[in-house]
């Protein structure tokens, strides 16, 4: 099995490619992280009060610093989603795999952030589909999770599409302590 923190794969189709993010990426992934409209379906959930809102170059560069230096820690794996007809990144994937104390121990969190104006059933299925099944086994996991607020309405139905169920469990912060709820998981086939 490949360790995706010595060699991080690339996923492509017609549409997209999904690679690992670098640091050029930053005035593409401005525009996502910029994108007062998007803000509300990125996942913060435990990450130390960080919104994701990332307003100037100078805060977008630090953040893909932080992914950077977090990949070399081997704690979580960032990607950058390119749109192929555009040539632009339009978000990013980020995986890993949790060990914690509560009912989503050893399971794979998904966060997929998008640019407001990819926000659409048919684009999250696509990304599912490039990423999900390999993910399993990148990160050694027989189940993912992935936060979708019910607001999420586009992203509900793809991940209903794809075979996720909502879960009436929380994910307990290893930081803060919190319960967070809304998740939705998919058991490897």
């Amino acid at each position: 099995m490949i360790d995706v923190y010595d060699c991080c794969p690339k996923f492509e189709n017609g549409n997209f490619i999904i690679r690992f993010v670098k640091e050029m990426d930053v005035k593409d992934l401005l525009k996502v992280y910029s994108d007062k409209n998007a803000l509300p379906f990125f996942n913060s959930d435990n990450c130390n009060g960080d919104n994701f809102y990332y307003p100037d170059e100078t805060k977008m560069k630090k953040a893909i610093d932080f992914w950077l230096y977090s990949y070399d820690k081997k704690q979580f794996v960032r990607w950058t989603i390119i749109d192929k007809s555009s040539d632009y990144a339009v978000g990013t994937i980020e995986m890993f795999h949790r060990q914690a104390d509560d009912a989503f121990n050893n399971k794979g969190v998904l966060r997929i952030d998008l640019r407001s104006d990819y926000e659409k059933k048919e684009v999250i299925l696509t990304l599912f589909d490039l990423f999900v099944y390999p993910a399993f086994d990148l990160f050694d996991c027989e189940e993912i999770i992935s936060k979708i607020p019910n607001y999420a309405i586009e992203r509900i139905a793809a991940a209903e599409k794809y075979g996720f169920i909502k879960s009436d469990h929380f994910l307990i912060g290893t930081h803060d302590h919190y319960a967070y709820n809304g998740y939705w998981t998919i058991r490897k086939q």
